[in-house]
């Protein structure tokens, strides 16, 4: 008994996403926090400016949060309905928002009272930017007209009613204060100019658009709207780059990382997805509790906010480097205690005496060091162990069918007991890293309950499951044999052809040197 030795665990191979730069850059953020907010999250903006405050659209409030504060600093509360799209000024001095009745209004963030109130929309406004000049403000509604205001006048400029349908998000260009984006449910997107009297350019979508984004440098547009995101050329005419489609739902919401190179999008399928503006490859995915409104980013990727449809705020802040901690001056060791027995010197005399460190045996080890074979197979049965460290569980139906007793330990259970084992053979059997001990087990398992299959349709349930799995598993071994031989003929084919041209080339060879020689 003294002698037990315990089970090797073996290391397989583990299965799992490819950890890139990416993949660590993005899950370097804290335990998100998450804010109650009193309806569906419409709309997240980030303060250009420091102390990069960010606003919050919900129901008819607007919230400004603090970076770190889990209580609104400040509350717009000027509305007599639902409010929308609440964007700040690229200083971060105003902010703009639309409304149910079709009003624009604009804040002070130092203020509470609205500023300007703009009236000329007759349907709700969904979204409203400040132009690169600062000093208008441009805005869509679902009257499907596009308007562009005047804030020292509080007039109304300019109105385009090329939409034939709700005009539901836009966003004006940061470089020309006379070019601004409107995407609209009639599929399409159109670009302004002040300038002109009408839409300077107009691509089709194919499906409602719910989100448009220009690139910083002007040239490259983004547009979203039901399962696709789109990338288009402006400067060349609208062309389109790129079609994404990795979302299983609407997409509802898009934005871009601080220094321009990864585009982001969430959607009601619950994800949030991140590109690269390179490759337009998915780097990273993040997964929610709920669908998906909108998503925003702080200066240097600092904090990622998501808006969903239950009302749930959530905030990740990125993780800092971890400050060395250093002991209270009056309780750091004196220095002798470091260098004390540095510059001993071993005697001839000296024995030196080392303390083997104490092993404690598992709970699977114990019960299989007294025989408790059933008893052992449960442990590694329980949930916890299959799902997070499967390969314990295998190496120990290993170490059973090694002994001979595997039989033993799957045999008398009741109909719970049995429902765990087939579960985990279904969740494991079609992995190659564990089909060799598991296929073992499901013939062991297959030969003892035979008899009282029919008498439990939970269990017999879970044995149709099985066997679709070993039908399916077989004929991918069919296949795969097909195509080995398959491959073999040709090989053989290619080899055969090489030899003969060798064969050919040595017979002319030695009939020119014979014809030489004579």
């Amino acid at each position: 008994m003294a002698g037990y030795k315990p089970v090797a665990i073996q290391s397989y191979p583990v299965l799992g996403e490819k950890v890139t730069q990416d993949t660590l850059y993005w899950n370097n953020y804290k335990t998100p926090v998450q804010i109650k907010e009193f309806g569906a999250v419409s709309k997240v903006d980030f303060s250009p400016q420091p102390p990069y405050h960010y606003a919050v659209t919900a129901s008819s409030r607007i919230h400004i949060y603090g970076r770190y504060s889990q209580e609104p600093v400040k509350t717009f509360s000027r509305f007599k309905d639902t409010a929308y799209c609440a964007t700040f000024r690229q200083d971060g001095r105003l902010l703009v928002a639309g409304s149910e009745d079709g009003g624009v209004q604009l804040f002070d963030i130092s203020g509470r009272a609205p500023l300007r109130q703009f009236e000329g929309h007759s349907k709700a406004v969904h979204t409203v930017d400040f132009t690169a000049d600062k000093y208008r403000v441009m805005s869509g509604a679902d009257d499907c007209a596009v308007k562009l205001w005047d804030i020292p006048n509080a007039q109304e400029i300019l109105t385009f009613r090329e939409h034939s349908d709700y005009v539901r998000c836009g966003c004006a260009s940061k470089l020309n204060p006379d070019l601004f984006v409107t995407g609209s449910y009639d599929h399409t997107v159109k670009v302004f100019d002040a300038r002109s009297s009408g839409s300077v350019l107009s691509v089709e979508h194919g499906q409602p658009v719910e989100s448009v984004l220009l690139f910083p440098s002007g040239g490259l547009l983004v547009s979203a709207g039901g399962r696709y995101v789109k990338v288009w050329d402006i400067l060349k005419g609208g062309q389109l780059l790129v079609s994404l489609k990795n979302h299983h739902k609407t997409v509802t919401c898009l934005c871009l990382s601080s220094n321009g190179q990864r585009l982001l999008s969430g959607s009601l399928d619950r994800k949030v997805k991140v590109y690269s503006t390179t490759s337009y490859q998915v780097v990273h995915s993040f997964d929610y509790a709920a669908s998906i409104l909108s998503v925003a980013l702080s200066h240097e990727d600092e904090t990622i906010v998501v808006g969903m449809t239950n009302g749930i705020l959530s905030v990740k802040h990125r993780k800092s480097e971890a400050k060395k901690e250093s002991l209270p001056k009056g309780r750091r060791p004196a220095y002798r205690t470091f260098v004390k027995g540095k510059s001993y010197m071993k005697q001839r005399d000296d024995v030196a005496i080392n303390r083997p460190a104490k092993k404690y045996l598992e709970l699977y080890d114990r019960d299989l060091k007294h025989f408790r074979i059933s008893k052992a197979l449960d442990r590694v049965l329980e949930p916890e162990c299959t799902l997070k460290t499967p390969e314990v569980t295998v190496s120990i139906i290993k170490e059973l069918s090694r002994r001979g007793v595997l039989a033993n330990a799957l045999a008398g259970r009741d109909e719970k007991e049995i429902t765990r084992v087939l579960n985990f053979l279904i969740r494991n059997l079609p992995q190659p890293r564990f089909a060799p001990v598991l296929i073992n087990a499901a013939e062991i398992i297959i030969d003892i309950y035979l008899p009282v299959i029919g008498q439990s349709p939970v269990v017999d349930k879970k044995f149709l499951v099985l066997q679709g799995l070993v039908e399916k598993e077989i004929d991918y071994q069919r296949e795969l044999l097909e195509t080995l031989g398959m491959m073999d003929m040709l090989f053989a084919t290619m080899t055969r052809k090489e030899s003969t041209s060798v064969l050919d080339h040595s017979s002319d060879g030695f009939l020119d040197n014979k014809k030489t020689e004579s």
